[in-house]
Formats: C-alpha cells, structure tokens, sequence
C-alpha cells in the first residue's frame, strides 16, 4: 500500500469518516410487553407542518410530532447509497450524502450520483448541490468537514483517490488531496477534533490506518495495526481515542479495542465480555461514557450497555429485542455529565414493514417506537442537550427538512412506584426512601485507557 500526494497544504476543518457497520438481525423470542410487529401509525400530517423549516429550535418549543407522510419520488434510492447514506459532522453544523440526478431516463440505465451537502446550524436547512462533469460511483463516500467543505473517496483502478469540494458559485470546486492504492479503503466516522480524517486499509493479516486530511503532505498512511479492523467510535472530544472492531489475523472472536492516536496508535482491550464472544462498539457518548453495545455473549447476538470505566456490568435490556426486527443506535444525547443512565439513544427499527424510530433511556426500561417522516434518512438524526431529535429528510415536497422530537418521558409503573415506598393514594411516604447504592461512573479524562491489565467492560446482566 501506498499513498502518493497531489498538492500539499490541505486546509484545516476536516470532518472525517462513514461507519461501515453490518446491522445484524436481532433473535426474535421476546415477549416484552413494548414490543410490536408493525410500525407505528403515521401521524395526522396537518399537525406537523410548521416543523419542516426547523432545526435550531428551544427545546420547550420542539414538538413531538413528526412530519407529512407523502410519496418519496425514489423509494429505493436510499437502499442502494453507501452505508450510512447520510454523514453528519461531530457538530451537527453540516451533513453530506450521495443523491440521485433527477432526469427521467438514464442513458445507460444506470443511476446518476452526485454529492450534496446539507446545512443544519442555521435558521432552517438547506442543501447545496456539489456536481461535478461526470456523475459518481454508487460506491463512493462523501463526508462533510466542519468549514463546510466535503471530503469525497472515489475508486479507481489501482486505488482511491480523495479530494476536497465546495461550491464556487453556479459550479462546483475540486482540491485533490492525493491517492491511496490499496484494494479497500473506508473513511472513519467524523472526527470529533474538527480537522482531521481518517480511514481504514483491511489486508489479510493487518489493517492500515491512514490520515487522509487535514496533514501537512497529502493521505498518509501512520499505524499498522495487527488483524482486521472494522466499525469505528471516538471516545472523547479531541479525536484521540479511537474504538475499532478487531478480528485476530488468524481469526477468533472480536473484540472492541482501543486506539491512542496521541501514543503512536497505541492499542489496548476496550471490551472483553466473554472469551470466546463477539464484543462489538457501536456507540459511545464521552460525556457521560454511555457505551452501546452488540454481543453475544448471552448465546446470541444482543444489544447492550456499559458505562466506560464504571465497575457495573454490562446489561442486555429485553426491551431491545424485537421479533423479526433489528434494532441499532444512531445517536445518544449528548452533555448528561455523570449521567448515563439518563442519556435518550435513537435506534433505528428494520423489520419487513420498513423503518421507524425508537427511543430508549437505560434508566427508563423502557423502547418507545415513534413514526417518522416519509423520506428519512433512515439511521441519521442528531440529539440536542435538552433531548430534542433532529431527523432529517427529503421527499417530493421537499429537498431538504429536518423533523424535531422531544423524546418522551419514561412514565414510573405504579407498581415500582408502590414497591419504593410511594402508596397509590398519592400520599407521600412520611420519611425518606434511601436511594440503591450505586457504583458512581468514572469521567472519560479520569479513566485513561492505557495500562490497563483487564479490560473496561467484562460482566453481562439482563434487565
């Protein structure tokens, strides 16, 4: 593998990266009483209307309605994009994807895809073209960058080739940053430092971890890391502790592990549930250290939660398992300090119905399946601190909106109510219940993951 630089001097701001996850099929078999086969009925569209200019709002005025269920003019334009088709930067400032042209025939039958840039931090959103003279790939990935910029990879013959694009008034403007020539190359998750992106080279026995922008000379290629890597998640706010999904050259089980590009790419165990069990990453909050998980550990493929550096075990809520239906996060809110348990996570809900939200609290036990607006871009959506969801989408009538929803409370049962000492006639208990003890989570910046002698994450429990 090799990398060869096509102009120096790559500005700053570089958002990096896609996630390539495989979104595994939950087992069926639970009989959770929130658990449904069919999604949610859509919404009456006349009450949602105001929400299709909207993105930066105050929490107390987001609505928890979503928005007109209309006719998308490619309903299976989203299937066939990249994976995930729509990026959004660490901020929620930007997002990119690949779009179809619009024109009634194609000449070669073949779909036209151009890059396409979305605003999201001002008043409302919108969406930029970025056309460039020839259409792209279905198999290239575009990610924005924090200046506004979109990061594009492109296959060639020998390689992949990386460049920079921006509107330039009516056209579109190209900076080529250089090549890289290796067989497969995935750009990584955005980068949460604002100015950097990543990518992953997987070869039989090893993986390359390659600096794509925002270096002084162009894609390089600054780690080697032994087995095969996959996945990615930024655990802290610098973009220095990166997680990947790692498989042993000679195969086993993989286990998520610890990368500090700060120490020369120094790798370390992250999750370690089983011995013989696939520990998956899938999201991590580094402000509370809410981690989610995929493992099998419990004898099938399960979604889970931990608590980065915290000695409670690892929990696999029923609640997240549905039949005939897989269930993965996409987003968790972001600024509960110390707070795990309260964090609200998205999930994307697949079954043959189609797809729709769900929203799940660890404290709350709780999976509440919501629609969503015709035309989502299904697995995308940003969460504000106050727990206001941003789920963006495009359809006939419009290019580009963004639905806001409040995540729902998480009502107490009476009967757990009852059991803590709360009677039902509403009087309040004449002296004070004493709270369980529980083991209070360790802050990402105290839980360093370096020198550990056993892994973060090791015990499972279901809820």
């Amino acid at each position: 593998m090799t990398a060869c630089a096509i102009e120096d001097g790559t500005a700053a701001a570089v958002e990096a990266g896609e996630s390539v996850e495989t979104v595994e099929t939950v087992e069926p078999g639970s009989d959770d009483q929130n658990e449904v086969a069919e999604p949610p009925d859509p919404v009456d569209p006349a009450a949602v209307a105001a929400l299709n200019g909207a993105l930066i709002a105050a929490a107390d005025t987001a609505t928890e309605a979503v928005c007109p269920q209309v006719v998308p003019e490619q309903p299976t334009a989203e299937t066939v994009l990249p994976t995930p088709a729509f990026t959004i930067t660490a901020n929620g400032a930007y997002a990119a994807r690949l779009t179809a042209a619009h024109r009634e025939a194609p000449e070669d039958g073949d779909t036209a895809w151009f890059p396409e840039r979305w605003t999201l931090d001002g008043p409302e959103p919108y969406a930029v073209p970025l056309p460039l003279n020839q259409p792209e790939d279905a198999g290239s990935q575009v990610l924005p960058l924090a200046d506004g910029r979109v990061l594009l990879r492109r296959r060639v013959a020998d390689g992949h080739t990386l460049s920079l694009l921006y509107p330039t008034g009516p056209g579109t403007g190209e900076l080529l940053l250089g090549a890289v020539e290796c067989d497969e190359l995935t750009l990584l998750p955005p980068s949460p430092d604002g100015f950097s992106a990543y990518a992953l080279s997987t070869g039989a026995y090893s993986t390359g971890l390659w600096l794509v922008a925002g270096g002084p000379n162009g894609p390089e290629q600054i780690a080697e890391l032994p087995g095969r890597c996959s996945g990615g998640v930024w655990l802290d706010r610098a973009g220095r502790l990166l997680a990947l999904d790692r498989e042993p050259a000679g195969g086993g089980p993989v286990k998520a592990v610890a990368v500090d590009l700060g120490r020369g790419a120094e790798m370390t165990p992250l999750l370690q549930i089983a011995p013989d069990s696939d520990d998956r990453l899938l999201l991590a909050d580094p402000d509370s250290g809410l981690l989610l998980i995929r493992s099998d550990a419990p004898g099938h493929d399960r979604l889970g939660w931990g608590v980065l550096g915290s000695c409670l075990p690892v929990r696999f809520p029923e609640c997240l398992r549905l039949p005939d239906a897989a269930v993965t996060p996409f987003a968790v809110q972001p600024g509960q300090m110390l707070m795990p348990e309260s964090c609200a996570v998205a999930l994307r809900i697949d079954a043959a119905a189609g797809s729709w939200l769900g929203v799940w609290r660890p404290a709350g036990r709780r999976l509440h399946q919501l629609p969503v607006p015709e035309g989502w871009l299904a697995g995308s959506g940003v969460w504000s601190r106050e727990g206001v969801l941003a789920l963006p989408y495009a359809n006939r009538e419009t290019a580009c909106a963004v639905a806001l929803l409040t995540a729902p409370a998480d009502e107490e049962p009476a009967a757990v109510r009852a059991s803590a000492g709360y009677p039902e006639d509403g009087m309040q208990p004449s002296g004070a219940v004493a709270p369980p003890s529980v083991c209070r989570p360790v802050p990402l910046g105290q839980a360093p993951l370096v020198g550990r002698t056993v892994p973060l994450v090791g015990r499972t429990t279901t809820d």
